[in-house]
């Protein structure tokens, strides 16, 4: 199945050196990605990537910006955010990892793992877009419609809440 938003780069295009792609995803694209991630709307998905070959596969850098519409998590309403993240992305083979675990710094990039002679800079933005969404986004009035609902603060349900409520009846 084709991803919504592809952009494939063919690997014997790829070099030492960086290659640049800029890419932005259309009308139609930016709808069915709302969609997958359960969006109200994308407004806006541009990435730019530095693209290059390194001895643990194939590097991609650079940043991603994106304006969406999420539903409030409490009332369904809309809350529009922007998202600007940098990106870095290392794009492996199928099958060329081993099962070992290996130990992660803050330098390192995230792994994305291809198949066949592509690798697709617009899944792996897309990706990205879904994993820098806040995932219980707050409209204004999520906060009277918990009270209303009867949902305690975290100050009123925390662990501390209980010796507030003695003090007070003292």
């Amino acid at each position: 199945m084709t991803p919504e938003f592809s952009r494939p780069v063919r690997l014997d295009t790829i070099g030492a050196g960086d290659r640049h792609s800029e890419i932005s995803a259309d009308v139609d694209e930016r709808r069915a990605l709302a969609r997958r991630f359960g969006l109200i709307a994308i407004d806006r998905l541009d990435a730019r990537f530095d693209v290059h070959r390194a001895a643990a596969g194939i590097v991609a850098q650079g940043r991603l910006s994106a304006a969406v519409v999420q539903p409030c998590s409490v009332t369904g309403e809309p809350v529009p955010a922007t998202i600007d993240e940098d990106v870095r992305l290392r794009f492996v083979a199928e099958g060329s990892q081993t099962g070992d675990e290996i130990e992660l710094s803050e330098d390192d990039c995230d792994t994305v793992f291809y198949s066949g002679g592509a690798i697709d800079l617009g899944e792996a933005a897309a990706e990205t877009l879904a994993l820098a969404l806040d995932p219980f986004p707050r409209g204004p009035g999520a906060e009277a419609a918990l009270r209303a609902a009867g949902v305690l603060s975290e100050e009123e349900a925390g662990p501390f809440a209980a010796l507030a409520k003695l003090k007070k009846t003292d």
